[in-house]
């Protein structure tokens, strides 16, 4: 606290320099008293009497004086209390050291500020400040010793309480508080912030009676007001810091986020200004996040030869979600594919504040797309689906049942004397019928020999019991095909071009090759009995063995088409010869 003006201490002077010459006075009355009664003279009895008249009201203004010099010491250091606190955003450590000057002031032997917790009915004893000539009220920690009667009644009430005698005052008779700690002088205000009691200020003396008056009551009220304050903006602050430290974590949690997903996000406010880039933007565009944040999105999609101002526009005016696929030439990257989502970018209200562009490079996705595509018109399509399966398949292969089709869809010996080119395309128009016959059966296709097609039932990539019908549906729908085709054509050969052979029995099945290339194929007897059959066969025929024929009939006493038996069929592995059979159509 500053020293007081020159002013105060000039009266407080003048006051000692009039009471010194009262004094000077007095005396020398006294001893001119003393003569004249040396000479039997008195001296007027108003003379004395007027003396002492002035001196009780000099004692009067002195008092005065002195409770005035007090009242205006108290203002000036509430003055720079409510300075101190309000200035102050740890609000603890300046009410702790105001509270002593409170004591101070009042003469006051112990002071606490007590909050009530906003969670609960108790209270806490945010500051304590014990001169305490009688020792700590709490030395183990405990509540203060004090009234919570009074605390309770001023916190539930809003008034403050001022009592001269606790301890004799009738109003607290009843209280065990006050008797049980001998309470004398109690003065406590509420702490109050906007017609709202937080808490209280409370101070007593424990030896002294009748200390606090009407005056320490007002300078307790109006420091309680300005701690009131102090404490809420403590609040406000420190509720502040947390808001902030939790938006700062989340913000950073986000943008953690942003930078660890994989697709760009980019998000635009309603002046189409960057705010969010995150770092797979920048890899995907070959931009830098921090070259393109606060700048305009169409200077960054100029930089990035992108060209979206069509779709923003349909977002924002339709408020609507828009996506796209889209090849682009990017600089320093060359050709990419790109799939883009925008959304409206909207607030709590549901008001549209921008746009939100979420980007990811789907170049590999293309390019693999255009490999299988590529694969599809060269490899059989059950194969191309099924890669992966095909690769995890071990060299040396494994035996399996399977049911093997050999068909020659036009024989060398049918083909016109043309040129190669034409003879390619004639072979082509027969074979694209037998593979989507194949296809359409659930085979698979070994290989492509020129004129003819391999294709396999059963496999481990297209496995069903049912193998030999299937095998035998699919030599029928070739039939039916290729009719359709002679027609197509204008042309009736008799007989007809094509000759399948179908034979079921073990074989094994893997691939073959190297580890840089291999292929899936069916080796064994079984493939080379098929290929007996189909090269026996008549031209127009579909022929199957007796292996074949005896899976069908396991499945089915009646089988979907007729069966005819024809001459055994001899050759390499088949000296004893083997019963086989044609099949048409059932009529």
């Amino acid at each position: 606290m500053s020293d007081q003006p020159d002013g105060s201490a000039n009266l407080l002077a003048d006051l000692r320099q009039l009471e010194d010459l009262i004094e000077q006075i007095d005396a020398a009355l006294s001893a001119q008293r003393e003569q004249l009664r040396g000479h039997r003279l008195a001296m007027p009895s108003s003379v004395l009497t007027s003396f002492r008249q002035l001196q009780a009201e000099f004692q009067l203004l002195e008092i005065e004086a002195l409770a005035e010099q007090t009242e205006l010491r108290q203002l000036r250091a509430l003055g720079e209390m409510a300075v101190r606190m309000t200035n102050s955003l740890d609000a603890d450590i300046v009410l702790a050291e105001t509270m002593e000057l409170v004591i101070l002031l009042t003469q006051a032997e112990r002071g606490y500020i007590i909050l009530a917790r906003q969670d609960s009915d108790e209270y806490d004893f945010r500051v304590s400040s014990e001169s305490g000539l009688l020792g700590l009220s709490n030395p183990d920690g405990s509540p203060p010793q004090i009234s919570m009667s009074v605390v309770n009644q001023v916190i539930s009430s809003g008034e403050p309480l001022l009592a001269d005698n606790a301890y004799q005052d009738e109003r607290w008779s009843g209280s065990q508080s006050i008797v049980n700690f001998t309470l004398r002088s109690v003065l406590c205000v509420p702490l109050r912030f906007r017609n709202e009691s937080i808490g209280a200020v409370y101070v007593d003396n424990r030896l002294l009676a009748g200390i606090f008056t009407e005056r320490e009551l007002t300078l307790l009220v109006a420091f309680a007001n300005v701690a009131a304050v102090a404490i809420n903006n403590a609040r406000m602050y420190s509720r502040a810091e947390q808001i902030l430290a939790e938006i700062t974590r989340v913000k950073e949690l986000m943008d953690n986020i942003f930078s660890s997903v994989g697709s760009a996000i980019i998000a635009i406010d309603s002046n189409d200004l960057v705010h969010t880039f995150n770092r797979a933007a920048g890899d995907i565009l070959n931009l830098s996040p921090a070259s393109v944040l606060g700048h305009k999105l169409q200077r960054v999609l100029k930089e990035a030869a992108l060209q979206l101002g069509e779709e923003l526009r349909l977002v924002k005016e339709d408020d609507a979600d828009h996506t796209l696929d889209l090849l682009a030439e990017l600089p320093g990257r060359g050709p990419v594919a790109l799939s883009l989502s925008l959304s409206p970018l909207k607030d709590r209200s549901q008001t549209t504040q921008g746009v939100t562009l979420v980007m990811d490079d789907v170049t590999h996705l293309h390019e693999h797309e255009s490999t299988i595509n590529a694969m599809k018109r060269i490899l059989p399509e059950g194969m191309v689906e099924k890669i992966n399966e095909i690769a995890n398949i071990e060299m040396g292969g494994m035996r399996r049942e399977v049911s093997c089709l050999f068909a020659d869809v036009r024989p060398w010996s049918t083909l016109p004397d043309t040129a190669p080119s034409e003879t390619l395309r004639i072979l082509n128009q027969y074979q694209a019928i037998a593979t989507s016959c194949i296809h359409d059966t659930g085979g698979i296709i070994d290989k492509y020999m020129g004129n003819e097609v391999m294709a396999l039932f059963n496999t481990q990539l297209n496995p069903d019991a049912r193998h030999a019908r299937q095998a035998v549906e699919c030599g029928l729908l070739m039939r039916d095909r290729f009719l359709q085709l002679y027609s197509e054509l204008g042309i009736k050969p008799d007989p007809h071009y094509y000759i399948i052979g179908i034979y079921s029995g073990v074989a094994t099945l893997g691939n073959v090759g190297s580890f840089r290339r291999r292929e899936f194929t069916a080796l064994g007897h079984s493939i080379n009995t098929a290929k007996r059959i189909q090269e026996n066969a008549r031209r127009g025929s579909i022929t199957i063995g007796q292996p074949t024929l005896d899976l069908i009939l396991a499945h089915s006493d009646q089988p979907p088409f007729d069966y005819t038996p024809r001459a055994p069929i001899y050759g390499k592995g088949l000296s004893t010869g083997m019963n086989a059979y044609e099949v048409q159509r059932s009529a």
